[in-house]
């Protein structure tokens, strides 16, 4: 008999749980946007001229790399540094001042500056990776000037503000 009820008791506990196997259930979604807005990133390496002796123009190149976001347009602009003028710039040691500049084309003959459409450079960001930077070689000269080749010995400097318009 006390077979018997156990049976029946672990029958009724069976159905029990078999029944919680069916439970309803409900659902739901719900969306997932995102958005990727424009940036862009830039550094510059160091533009460092060899000697100037007073017999020949001295050039010398940096490398403006630049990465923004995919497809976006921009422009490069470089400002006229300490002298207050691209024509010519000038780096300075105290009161005395070397006369120089900075080229958009290799055959030093655009000056670049800071008029868009004028005397920037465009193009078209590739991504934010490292690997999609754009690299654009400044090119540097110190002109063989009168002023120039008066010039005391001594190291010249002048700091040149690189701004990515986007």
């Amino acid at each position: 008999m006390r077979h018997s009820q156990f049976l029946t008791a672990s029958a009724v506990l069976l159905a029990a749980l078999s029944g919680t196997a069916g439970a309803a259930t409900a659902t739901t979604s719900f969306a997932v946007n995102a958005s990727v807005a424009n940036n862009c990133l830039v550094s510059a390496t160091t533009l460092t001229f060899a000697a100037y002796d007073g017999t020949a123009a001295v050039d010398g190149t940096s490398t403006v790399s630049v990465r923004c976001t995919k497809n976006t347009a921009y422009n490069v602009k470089l400002d006229d540094g300490n002298g207050n003028s691209l024509a010519p710039r000038k780096l300075a040691q105290g009161a005395n001042a070397l006369e120089y500049n900075l080229y958009r084309d290799a055959g030093r003959s655009q000056v670049w500056g800071e008029t868009i459409g004028t005397d920037t450079v465009a193009d078209t960001g590739n991504g934010m990776a490292l690997i999609s930077a754009n690299p654009h070689t400044v090119y540097g000269r110190v002109l063989n000037s009168a002023a120039n080749q008066d010039a005391p010995v001594g190291s010249y400097t002048d700091t040149i503000n690189v701004t990515v318009e986007y």
